[in-house]
């Protein structure tokens, strides 16, 4: 039997489409019943693994065993509330193997939501993902009002990309980013993500965004996410995703004492607290409080860690 290798670009309903790596058609495949004993705590298969199959006869394929991720955007998917247990939880892969996640917000209409982009970032620093931040629309303001806005993320060393579709402007450097790469794209309604990707291949955002509007919203309904090849003029390749899950992952499965761990410029201060469990809200001799106040922490993102807390612990008194 030969066996082929490729990448999986969609999976829905128990198929999955596979790219084959010698540039042939796509082949939808199955899962075999042995493949289904190995992970218990994640999914089998999903888009973004790397796969061998063999071709049946038909033209449909059969998947023989999926390569080791090297990173993954997820979540945690739970039984009913009654039923909930440490390991009761499983993994809930929405791309295995992305090589980025980018963050699309717009400086005005809508406006602005830097609560929003901290969450995003913590979700990308939970998947050990990196994160870009694309500032659209910025013909919308003066130039330096769209950098100042974003200012803090570019000092604690995420990469921002200044971008309009109307002047133009960082629609070469996005189209770098994404050349080559595993890309997720998120970033609400009315952001202009569809008119930037357009702008770096013509039909592209069109093609995604018919894939977004054909998925479900909310955490329990079907879904499926599907990688939409580029073709920027050579032969780099890459492919772009977006998921509206990651507007569902929220900060689920992250425990109130771990939220610090997630703020890169925080993370470092927690071991200088005099306190092993401090919460950085009223405890004496706390590192990170003492850096907000010297402006070595930005109070914008403490503001934010704080609220992100409350949000966490009402949510965790209300579980358990």
């Amino acid at each position: 039997m030969t066996t082929n290798t490729g990448l999986i670009i969609k999976a829905q309903s128990g198929f999955f489409t596979v790219q084959p790596d010698d540039g042939g058609e796509v082949v939808v495949c199955r899962i075999p019943g042995r493949l289904k004993q190995e992970r218990q705590r994640t999914d089998i298969a999903a888009v973004g693994d790397r796969v061998t199959f063999s071709l049946s006869a038909d033209g449909t394929g059969l998947i023989q065993s999926v390569a080791a991720r090297v990173s993954a955007l997820s979540r945690t998917r739970v039984v009913a509330h009654d039923q909930r247990t440490r390991q009761t939880d499983r993994e809930q892969v929405l791309v295995a193997n992305p090589d980025q996640v980018i963050f699309v917000f717009s400086v005005r209409n809508p406006a602005f939501s830097p609560r929003k982009l901290d969450r995003f970032l913590i979700i990308a620093e939970m998947n050990h993902l990196p994160a870009v931040i694309c500032a659209n629309k910025v013909d919308l303001v003066d130039p330096g009002e769209a950098r100042a806005m974003f200012r803090l993320y570019e000092d604690i060393g995420y990469p921002v990309i200044h971008t309009s579709t109307i002047t133009g402007e960082g629609i070469d450097e996005l189209r770098e980013r994404l050349r080559g790469r595993i890309s997720v794209l998120s970033g609400s309604s009315g952001v202009g993500k569809s008119s930037l990707l357009n702008a770096v291949q013509a039909g592209l955002g069109l093609r995604v965004k018919q894939v977004s509007d054909a998925t479900g919203k909310g955490m329990h309904t079907t879904r499926h996410v599907e990688l939409i090849p580029l073709n920027l003029g050579d032969d780099t390749g890459g492919y772009v995703a977006d998921t509206p899950g990651i507007r569902g992952v929220a900060l689920f499965d992250l425990e109130p004492g771990e939220l610090d761990a997630y703020f890169r410029e925080i993370a470092p201060l927690v071991e200088h607290c005099a306190f092993s469990d401090c919460t950085h809200t009223h405890e004496p001799n706390c590192a990170v409080r003492a850096a907000v106040e010297d402006g070595r922490v930005s109070f914008e993102r403490y503001d934010s860690y704080l609220r992100l807390r409350e949000e966490q612990q009402e949510l965790e008194d209300k579980r358990y």
